[in-house]
């Protein structure tokens, strides 16, 4: 199924090289943070049988602070093998090749760990405040390129919530790409690429399959290194505040242990 799902992830692409090209070399809304969407990604039977075998909320991991609250499951060896072959289907070298393509940066490396990705659920009332993602792997190797999210709720609605926003430097203003079932959306990630996901408002689950790319190059060009960093909404004042001082208090800890704490929660292959 794998290889099935590779070929035509590859057919879209390569049909759609020039406008996906154009589309992400040029930034919109003035928002920094260059993407492009992709919708119909899949056939749409095969993208309802990937969410169907999402994993229930009890095998998934909770991840719930001020910051964020979402489930979150990467031990796809213990699901259907249809999440396994979508999830590393974007990680074949064939569709990292064309990605390289189309956003002009070569060197990507896929992330067979899924130390940043995986798939991930949002029910209601769940949420990812904005931030910018940790500059590295786990092992600050290399650095952050890409996110790569599949979105596979069908009938997923803009009024529902649970929608990617990119925000200028400031996060005072954001562009908002909906979870629209079976799109594909690809982000570049760097010091400045904030993005958050708004509340879930909708009782149903917001569902994605999510990789991550990496590369030897900085995407600045220069060298540079930062933990993941939240931030509030341009109307959370307070919490725009208490999140520096948070900021500062795990950025102080990752100057003690390099490599973080949580480094286990991996994807294990059989």
């Amino acid at each position: 199924m794998k290889e099935k799902i590779v070929k035509i992830i590859c057919n879209k692409l390569e049909s759609n090289m020039e406008e996906l090209k154009n589309d992400f070399l040029y930034a919109k809304d003035n928002i920094n943070t260059r993407f492009i969407v992709i919708d119909d990604l899949l056939p749409k039977d095969l993208a309802f049988d990937i969410y169907n075998n999402f994993p229930s909320k009890k095998q998934m991991r909770l991840m719930s602070s001020f910051r964020e609250k979402k489930y979150t499951f990467k031990q796809l060896n213990e699901t259907s093998s249809i999440l396994r072959d979508v999830t590393f289907a974007f990680q074949d070298s064939k569709v990292v090749s064309l990605i390289e393509k189309i956003t002009e940066m070569p060197g990507q490396r896929a992330d067979s760990s899924l130390y940043a990705g995986g798939v991930s659920l949002m029910e209601k009332n769940n949420y990812l405040n904005p931030h910018i993602d940790n500059s590295h792997d786990a092992d600050r190797r290399y650095y952050r390129t890409f996110n790569l999210l599949y979105y596979v709720t069908p009938e997923w609605k803009l009024e529902y919530g649970g929608n990617l926003e990119l925000w200028d430097t400031k996060v005072k203003k954001s562009c908002v790409i909906s979870s629209f079932f079976n799109r594909l959306v690809i982000m570049e990630t760097n010091p400045y690429s904030w993005h958050s996901v708004s509340p879930v408002v909708y009782n149903k689950n917001r569902c994605c399959v999510s990789n991550y790319y990496f590369s030897d190059q900085s995407p600045t060009g220069e060298d540079y290194f930062n933990i993941t960093s939240f931030n509030g909404r341009p109307d959370q004042k307070a919490l725009r505040f208490f999140s520096k001082i948070d900021n500062f208090a795990r950025g102080s800890i990752r100057l003690i242990f390099k490599k973080g704490v949580g480094k286990n929660d991996i994807f294990i292959s059989d």
